[in-house]
């Protein structure tokens, strides 16, 4: 028979950090039973970033697709429907799939969240590899499609485990900026890095629409991108006194 017309096999790559939540990763892997097979990743047994730890799940995925989920997210009915269909009879070789992000137990629409288009589906022998240690992305080699239906994301789940996140991933962007040779930061920049910001989320994508939830996420995506710019002013800071 020939093999273009034998049905393809699909390989679930989940990344598993060390405080992952326990019932969250129960839904997602419950939601990828229908995999040929389930590769996880524990991301603390490997040095680097997403995009090692993407390459490493990649390596270890047995089967003709690659399709990478992450602990906090769960693939729906009409997701897996959608998936099977494309990778049986598509003429794309990796698909981007829109994610329905949750923020503090709302379902984000509006402030730039949806349809939030991740790089996820991958034949296996396209991908290239994954690259860069923050926003990681995929070099595939061939033509890309989109997916109509979500991945469900519970991300920000509270207001204590979103701070501890900026902390840890501002210190890695503040790095990749300085390491740029990005301008030395003053007040101009600051004043600058918050307002585009808040101008992006709030008016631009008109994120107040999602109400209170809305609201506290523009604040909290101004103070994650000014922590950044703080840490790399430190950094620069430090440089100079040397």
């Amino acid at each position: 028979m020939n093999n273009n017309l034998s049905k393809k096999t699909i390989s679930a790559v989940v990344l598993i950090g060390g405080n992952y939540d326990k019932d969250l990763l129960k839904k997602c892997l419950d939601s990828l039973a229908w995999c040929d097979e389930i590769v996880k990743v524990e991301t603390e047994n490997i040095k680097g970033s997403f995009s090692e730890w993407r390459d490493e799940g990649a390596k270890m995925a047995k089967s003709d697709w690659v399709f990478y989920v992450d602990s906090d997210e769960e693939v729906t009915r009409e997701l897996r429907i959608e998936i099977e269909k494309e990778i049986d009879g598509g003429d794309f070789v990796a698909y981007a799939i829109p994610r329905r992000n949750r923020f503090l137990g709302h379902v984000m629409h509006w402030g730039g969240w949806y349809p939030d288009y991740v790089l996820r589906l991958i034949r296996k022998d396209k991908l290239k590899g994954w690259f860069g240690e923050l926003h990681e992305q995929p070099l595939i080699d061939g033509e890309t499609n989109h997916l109509k239906h979500p991945l469900l994301h519970d991300s920000h789940r509270n207001l204590h485990d979103m701070v501890e996140k900026t902390n840890k991933w501002s210190e890695i962007e503040a790095k990749l900026l300085y390491e740029s040779g990005h301008p030395k930061m003053n007040f101009f920049r600051f004043f600058s890095a918050g307002f585009r910001e808040f101008w992006k989320r709030a008016i631009v994508k008109l994120g107040f629409l999602d109400g209170t939830v809305g609201v506290i996420e523009i604040i909290y995506q101004m103070y994650s991108r000014l922590i950044t710019y703080s840490k790399l002013w430190e950094m620069q800071l430090k440089s100079q006194k040397k």
